[in-house]
């Protein structure tokens, strides 16, 4: 391994700090998220799969996290702190929430993986919240939702991985690029990098 790559792979302080300042900070949005979850649930009582459009936003640390601190582990730390951060504040469905975060995180986690964590564009973050969503719509189905027919499970599937891509990984993106922008993330690679599509 050469020096560049060792590197990549080290974490510094600020990384480390930045990581899980963000991740807690999302894992409180979560909360808030988790309400209007519960609370909308009775609008779609005719057909509980249109909620699934709602998922996205679950997944914006697996992303938003990786995307800034460029290091690997990143989009499992950001998801699973954000959702540890969710259960301690209370989410509904307890320590799962836990579970969840470490499969959301993971499933991202594999992405920027296969893009050897030197890929950090749209597409990639496009197909990491993809990828974060299509585990966190596995969990419901096998947890949750197991008696649903199978027209109700492919529906809220094929509304919860596109909300996970474009509100996790297009919205993420675009959040970081106008993160950049105002000079706040100087320190990290996101800060000085040309962005990439």
């Amino acid at each position: 391994m050469n020096r560049s790559s060792e590197a990549l792979n080290e974490w510094r302080v600020v990384d480390i700090l930045v990581a899980a300042s963000l991740a807690v900070a999302f894992g409180v949005v979560f909360q808030g998220w988790n309400l209007l979850w519960s609370a909308a649930g009775p609008a779609f009582a005719a057909f509980p799969p249109l909620q699934g459009f709602m998922y996205g936003v679950w997944m914006l640390p697996a992303v938003i996290v990786p995307l800034i601190v460029r290091r690997p582990g990143a989009a499992l730390v950001g998801e699973t702190v954000a959702a540890l951060t969710s259960a301690v504040f209370g989410a509904p469905w307890g320590l799962l929430t836990i579970v969840y975060g470490l499969m959301q995180g993971g499933a991202a986690e594999l992405v920027f993986a296969f893009g050897l964590y030197r890929r950090w564009g749209l597409l990639v973050s496009l197909l990491a919240g993809g990828a974060a969503g299509a585990a966190g719509a596995l969990l419901d189905l096998v947890l949750y939702y197991p008696d649903w027919a199978a027209g109700w499970q492919a529906t809220y599937a094929a509304l919860v991985i596109p909300s996970a891509a474009i509100i996790a990984g297009i919205g993420g993106w675009l959040l970081v690029r106008a993160l950049a922008a105002t000079g706040v993330l100087s320190p990290f690679p996101a800060g000085r990098d040309v962005p990439e599509v």
